[in-house]
Parts: structure tokens; C-alpha cells; sequence
């Protein structure tokens, strides 16, 4: 009789629960700043390449238009953002970094320095992982947009 793999031993929960792990690693990290860890990603990408529309921004950090529009609304409610229409089209938002938006990553520098401290894998592991994680995530890309899942 097969038998299902234990829990520990679950690919999907390493994930999950490493996600999770990580995630709450930044919480206090990201408070002071006034930051969840999703606006965190917008802004990362946002830092990254700004002028963006919001497709574009959503491809960039994986968060559908449904998460991703509210956390647009409340990073621009701060004043780090501004939504504009397009050009070319109207119906297209461009998500443009406001001078406070574009200041504030000097804020968060930090931030990443500070997570590192707490984790233990030195940094050629952390680039693997990192490598492994991004792999398995393309996979899985790859298998729904072959339309195989």
C-alpha cells in the first residue's frame, strides 16, 4: 500500500512554511516604515524600473490586478506613487514613483542588511536556494502558460 509522504517530508510545505518563516522575519523589519511585505515588492520594483504600467508591475512581481491594484491605491495614499494614464492609451495606468517614493529607498537599505544577520545560510547557499526557489517557480510558469495544469 502506498502511503502518503509525511508532512515534514512534503515539498509544498518546505515552501510554504520557509515563505511564511521569511516573510515574518521582515514584518518588524518593514513596520517601522510603514510597509507590509507585498507594498515592500511593489516598491522594490518600482525602484528597480520606474514608469511602469500596471500590467507590466504585475508581471514583475507575480501579484494579480486583484492584489495588486489595492496595494497601488495605498502605496499612492502615502505619497510614494502616483498612477497616470498612458499616452498612448487612457485606459492604461502608468505607476510613476513620486520624489518622497523615489527618497524613501534610502530608508529602506537596511532592510535587507538586517534580514541577512538573521539567517543563517552562508551566501553562496543563499544564492542556490535562491536559484532553486526562482527554477521551480519558472517550472510552474512555464507548465500554465502551456496551459498543461
Amino acid at each position: 500500500m502506498n502511503k502518503t509522504l509525511p508532512l515534514e517530508e512534503q515539498l509544498c510545505f518546505a515552501l510554504y512554511s520557509a515563505s511564511n518563516a521569511v516573510v515574518r522575519l521582515y514584518r518588524p523589519l518593514l513596520q517601522p516604515l510603514d510597509l507590509t511585505y507585498p507594498q515592500y515588492i511593489v516598491m522594490l520594483a518600482l525602484w528597480q524600473q520606474d514608469n511602469v504600467s500596471l500590467g507590466a508591475l504585475g508581471n514583475k512581481t507575480l501579484f494579480d490586478s486583484g492584489t495588486l491594484t489595492p496595494l497601488v491605491k495605498k502605496l499612492e495614499q502615502k505619497g510614494w506613487l502616483k498612477r497616470i494614464a498612458s499616452n498612448h492609451d487612457e485606459r492604461v495606468k502608468q505607476v510613476v514613483l513620486t520624489a518622497a517614493g523615489k527618497a524613501f529607498e534610502t530608508e529602506v537599505l537596511a532592510v535587507m542588511p538586517a534580514l541577512r544577520c538573521q539567517i543563517s545560510l552562508n551566501n553562496e547557499r543563499l544564492v542556490q536556494l535562491r536559484t532553486l526557489a526562482r527554477q521551480v517557480q519558472l517550472d510552474i510558469q512555464q507548465l500554465e502558460t502551456c496551459g498543461k495544469m
